[in-house]
């Protein structure tokens, strides 16, 4: 399995350097940040499995940053970094989806151990979508391609790819264009239209029909309002090399 990326958001430079020290050595991925405005920008523009937020930032407040990704990245975990004697802090931070909060001064072995367990029960960590199947189409997610039958299949662009991939992995719930924006693009989507969203959809449906004209189950659902969602008959296999109806 890949490491996982760990991006620390700390003001502290001994104690970031001290943490991120700590995940190198346990073979994590690590990127820092010393301010609120750069970690949320680190966060959303890079592939990130774990964030380790202080609360007290500069530029911008740890929970105000958890705040926007858990807005944009609903997905994504949040370990709290926080000081003795701030409980109301740890409530709010909870309270806004933190996955878990680890006081200063804290041990090595006390921070590992705690993102090791974060990272165990996040649905989605290490994993990716080999293959898909959808009624008698399968879709070849490492060569970009959906094969109807072993003479006729249709090329995906990259974006095509990873947007369907997101929604598999988030096919328990509505992605909104907000986080597909962020994830596949990754844009801070304020003020950005959305538009281009749902263009690429509409062309990746079209792929998502038969040729042939014979009748194919919906694979993307718009929710109205929300987002989109991965239809229940489109679903993640194993069978990248299955056999054709």
């Amino acid at each position: 399995m890949p490491a996982a990326h760990v991006i620390v958001i700390e003001d502290e430079p001994a104690i970031r350097r001290g943490v991120a020290d700590a995940l190198r050595f346990a073979n994590y991925d690590v990127a820092e940040a010393a301010d609120g405005i750069a970690g949320l920008e680190v966060a959303l523009r890079r592939h990130v499995d774990l964030v380790l937020l202080d609360l007290l930032l500069p530029k911008r407040d740890g929970l105000e940053v958890l705040a926007e990704l858990r807005r944009l990245r609903p997905t994504l975990p949040v370990i709290i970094l926080t000081a003795r004697g701030s409980e109301d802090d740890r409530v709010r931070g909870l309270k806004l989806g933190a996955d878990d909060y680890v006081v200063k001064p804290f041990s090595a072995r006390e921070l590992l151990a705690r993102v090791e367990a974060v990272l165990r029960r996040t649905p989605h960590r290490g994993r990716a979508v080999a293959a898909a199947r959808l009624g008698h189409a399968r879709i070849d997610f490492e060569r970009r391609e959906i094969h109807w039958s072993e003479r006729e299949r249709v090329e995906l662009s990259e974006t095509e790819t990873a947007i369907l991939t997101y929604l598999l992995l988030n096919r328990e719930r509505v992605v909104s264009r907000d986080e597909l924006l962020t994830w596949v693009w990754g844009i801070t989507p304020h003020g950005i239209e959305t538009r281009t969203i749902d263009m690429h959809v509409a062309r990746l449906r079209s792929k998502l029909r038969d040729p042939s004209g014979r009748t194919t189950p919906e694979a993307i659902l718009t929710v109205r309002a929300r987002g989109y969602v991965a239809a229940p008959d489109l679903q993640p296999s194993d069978d990248t090399e299955g056999a054709y109806p």
